[in-house]
């Protein structure tokens, strides 16, 4: 069933609460003549009440920050915006340096939320401080990490200040649901979100959107197969999905999935055809 006008929100370990569906933004900004219809997509979205808009200095050399700094024109108050930096900008000067050039990238004074893309060399010692003093000058309002399996998050919650980590952006969806074995029950007692990538999967997304399960709850639901998929990711309450829909259209389903209630019996379907993990299963990344 589809509950209408209750947008489904997380909560942040700071208090501030976001809509549970966002608009990621990898590969936007690559293809010019995408170009408008990208824009008009993330500015659907925002119209939406998607405020979440996901991108990193990675997508498209900085060509897809540069892409929602359009977007986002005179509209910067509605939007909880998110970039990321890459592990070879992670020592410290590297990382004020970075966050420097992705603000002038999206022309903004401040990140709601700055990740480390994945970790690499640099002790998460030193990024954290970095994390830390662009806390104090203002240009970030909090940070997280991407990519980080359950022992990751274990050595970053006992660095100084490693308990200051907002969220985790990690791969998840009916197929890659790894997870949920141990990495979300830790999250969830330490009251740090998943921000999944990728929830309607990569490519041609044939084993979730043509799965007859899926095709069958979809029409049962009248809605469409991405929907049915989309709203899974979001049933516990404890994760914000980043689709990425180039076209208006999509953003408007997307965030149509966010006011869809999946039954224990139709979730039990889902579990059926893609089984949850019964053991520890590295994390997935793409």
């Amino acid at each position: 069933m589809k509950e209408e006008n209750m947008m489904k929100t997380i909560t942040l370990p700071d208090g501030t609460e976001l809509a549970t569906i966002g608009q990621g933004t990898w590969y936007m900004g690559e293809n010019e003549s995408r170009r408008h219809d990208e824009i008009q997509a993330l500015r659907t979205g925002l119209d939406q009440e998607l405020q979440v808009i996901d991108t990193a200095e990675m997508y498209g050399d900085g060509r897809s920050e540069r892409l929602v700094q359009e977007a986002i024109a005179n509209r910067r108050e509605k939007v909880f915006l998110v970039s990321k930096v890459l592990p070879s900008n992670a020592a410290f000067d590297d990382v004020l340096a970075a966050c420097n050039r992705s603000l002038e990238r999206l022309g903004t004074d401040y990140l709601d939320l700055y990740l480390l893309h994945w970790r690499g060399a640099v002790p998460l010692s030193e990024t954290v401080a970095a994390f830390e003093q662009l806390k104090e000058e203002g240009k970030i309002k909090r940070w997280g990490v991407s990519n980080f399996d359950t022992d990751d998050m274990e050595e970053l919650w006992n660095v100084e200040n490693g308990k200051n980590c907002a969220v985790n952006q990690v791969l998840y969806n009916l197929t890659a649901r790894g997870i949920e074995y141990d990495l979300i029950p830790w999250q969830k007692e330490k009251g740090i979100p998943i921000m999944a990538y990728c929830p309607l999967a990569q490519g041609d997304r044939k084993e979730i959107l043509h799965n007859d399960t899926v095709r069958e709850l979809a029409k049962a639901y009248e809605v469409s197969v991405s929907q049915i998929a989309l709203a899974w990711t979001i049933q516990s309450g404890h994760v914000l999905s980043i689709p990425k829909a180039g076209q208006a259209a999509h953003v408007v389903e997307n965030a149509e999935a966010a006011n869809l209630v999946l039954n224990k019996e139709d979730l039990a379907k889902l579990d059926k055809e893609f089984p949850p993990p019964t053991s520890k299963v590295p994390l997935e990344v793409v």
